[in-house]
């Protein structure tokens, strides 16, 4: 029927740990040895054995009549007796478990087939294979289920197996829906993001690192639904409307027992017994699994890797990625709030840039335009040249053919973006396999020496271990180490010191320094810390409130800094302060987008605004040489000072 499947969600992350080497006596009271769920384990499999032995082990035939042992209690001829026209009760039931059964499976396997495979695409794609699939699951729970199970029958008569089909069919809306709702709650944990740029396919990412984790709630699921499939079965046998008489069932036992439970109430025990057990079988094993642990399969090796398509390169020759007018809008309703506001900059094969700003200034939103995962309902227009591929035409299937490859991101967040249920080398060695020809030893070998790469001192000892044995350093190096799996040409680098405390930041830094170096790998590197840009950036980009306010060498920015929010930004820098003194801040905070004023966005916090700073938008201006400002103040002093295009 269409009855919806009431069950509470679990946590996601209750299902992350993985069984430990040992079983202590509170484990087997509460996983999956304990004496229930042995218990009834034990039991279905009792039962479909029988069902498969039946001919064997009954030793009567079920639609033998014996008119002289009608109604029989227990006995030797009879282990459970009789029933009203003198058929074995226990040769009926055996029998009649092969039919009902069957229909379970039946009902069970059209649900998961239909039901899972659209909740986990629906839930990971959204958009409109998501509003397809609810609209025509939402029409499927709203329809009569017992009414359409009769009419099937009415239209094929005594056919089970098309009752249970149609009852698969329906309840599939039920299943799809709750799969579909913890799919998209798991597809929001950062380490799928990271999986994504880590260049895995759709498919890996769906039945590697996301069935996984809502596993027990398919499986939970999948028990109701045959708790469900088999009282349907029941209430169709039990009006004798499944199979045809005389051909046993456990519907068609109880609908005879109930004809004559005020002369013999014996014969209506063995089937409400068979019936109760297993109804309780299923409950049990399914409520078992929504908070066991579990193992996953391994990933298949990939065997080939697509090329993106080239375009007409317009960016200067010297350039790797070239950035022109990128604005990137959050559209709501019927109006939208920019995030990013014509911003255009480049970077060298090789060359390390720093994007800097306050929380809220636009760096991240920026750094991820690149990659395509700008926010669901964002617009993103401008132009951004990587090597002769403008990024903005691609599809997302060309986009994932670059991430990883040829553009790899490192985030702030180690622990969140690594898979907490997948040991370190498995996920490392799935990495590699993503984006090289290689099989599952070589891909082994080579996540072990990413992580020598990577200055791990014991690369073996570490792949062998899960993320959350591991230090935060530790992390972010087996992070980083994954980011060059595909040998990228380019890494954005999204403030990777930021968890870290100020001796490992050191070792990260040196790190990715040493890295860049040895790969001639570009970086963009974001980041509100001025002493890894000191330390690590030929160029530096001020953005703020959407916009750049000033870009130049690292060193003529440090020295000769022209705008006032980075003079500001630099004087409030933590290294830079006195001790004993009162931290230098700076006063207010970074409008939000949809609040910026019309003139110079800085304009209320700075201290050497004029009227005129607030009477039109500031353009930027040219300084000196790979050195410009916007700032009304710095044109208005510099002759040598003028407008950029």
């Amino acid at each position: 029927m269409s009855a919806e499947i009431l069950s509470s969600t679990p946590d996601p992350d209750s299902a992350a740990g993985q069984r430990p080497k040992f079983l202590s006596k509170e484990r087997a009271r509460r996983g999956p040895y304990r004496p229930a769920t042995l218990l009834a384990g034990a039991w279905l499999i009792l039962i479909t054995v029988a069902a498969g032995a039946a001919p064997l082990l009954a030793g009567h035939d079920p639609l033998t009549q014996d008119l002289a042992q009608v109604q029989v209690g227990p006995g030797g001829e009879h282990l459970l007796g009789t029933d009203s026209l003198g058929r074995d009760l226990l040769a009926r039931l055996l029998h009649g478990s092969r039919t009902t059964l069957l229909g379970v499976a039946v009902g069970v396997g059209v649900s998961v087939s239909i039901g899972v495979p659209l909740g986990l695409y629906a839930g990971y794609l959204r958009g409109r294979v998501d509003k397809v699939a609810s609209a025509v699951a939402e029409i499927l729970m709203s329809l009569p289920g017992l009414i359409i199970l009769i009419t099937v029958l009415a239209v094929y008569p005594y056919s089970m197996i098309a009752a249970m089909v149609t009852f698969g069919v329906l309840s599939s809306a039920a299943l799809f829906r709750i799969v579909r709702n913890v799919t998209m709650a798991v597809a929001q944990d950062l380490y799928i993001t990271a999986a994504k740029l880590a260049g895995l396919s759709r498919r890996q990412i769906l039945l590697r690192h996301i069935l996984p984790r809502i596993r027990p709630t398919v499986v939970a699921q999948t028990a109701i639904v045959a708790a469900l499939a088999l009282v349907t079965q029941l209430g169709l046998g039990f009006l004798g409307i499944d199979t045809r008489p005389p051909h046993a069932t456990w519907g068609g036992v109880l609908q005879d027992a109930s004809t004559v439970i005020a002369v013999s109430s014996w014969t209506v025990v063995p089937p409400v017994v068979v019936v109760t057990l297993t109804i309780l079988a299923f409950g049990i094993l399914g409520d078992t699994t929504t908070s066991q642990p579990y193992r996953l399969t391994r990933a298949r090796t990939r065997t080939g890797r697509p090329q993106a398509p080239r375009t007409t390169r317009r960016a200067p020759a010297d350039q790797l990625l070239c950035v022109e007018h990128l604005t990137v809008v959050l559209t709501r309703g019927g109006g939208g709030s920019i995030l990013v506001d014509d911003v255009s900059f480049g970077i060298g094969r090789g060359e390390i840039v720093g994007l800097v700003g306050e929380s809220g200034a636009g760096k991240s939103v920026t750094s991820r335009a690149i990659l395509g995962l700008q926010p669901t309902q964002a617009k993103v227009d401008g132009f951004i040249d990587f090597d002769g591929l403008n990024l903005l035409d691609l599809t997302d299937k060309e986009l994932h053919h670059l991430r990883g490859r040829r553009i790899a991101l490192v985030g702030q967040e180690p622990m969140v973006s690594l898979d907490p249920t997948i040991r370190i080398g498995a996920q490392l060695a799935e990495a590699v396999r993503a984006h090289q020809k290689v099989g599952r030893k070589e891909s082994h070998r080579l996540a072990r020496q990413l992580l020598t790469d990577v200055r791990i001192s014991d690369p073996s000892a570490v792949a062998d271990r899960y993320p959350h044995e591991i230090s935060g350093g530790m992390a972010q190096r087996v992070c980083i180490a994954v980011a060059l799996a595909g040998n990228p040409e380019l890494l954005i680098a999204d403030e990777p010191t930021t968890a870290l405390d100020v001796t490992v930041q050191a070792e990260i830094l040196d790190l990715l320094r040493d890295l860049q170096r040895e790969r001639n790998m570009a970086v963009l590197l974001v980041t509100h810390d001025w002493g890894v840009v000191a330390d690590l950036c030929d160029r530096a980009i001020v953005l703020y409130a959407g916009q750049i306010v000033e870009q130049a060498a690292t060193e003529r920015l440090f020295d000769h800094s022209c705008h006032p929010y980075t003079a500001a930004l630099r004087a409030a820098d933590p290294h830079q302060q006195q001790p004993g003194r009162r931290l230098t801040t700076i006063g207010g905070s970074v409008p939000p987008p949809g609040s910026w004023p019309p003139g110079c966005r800085f304009a209320d916090r700075c201290v050497s605004v004029t009227e005129e700073c607030s009477n039109a938008a500031v353009p930027l201006h040219l300084v000196a040489e790979g050195h410009i400002t916007r700032c009304i103040h710095v044109r208005a002093d510099d002759k040598e000072a003028h407008r950029v295009p």
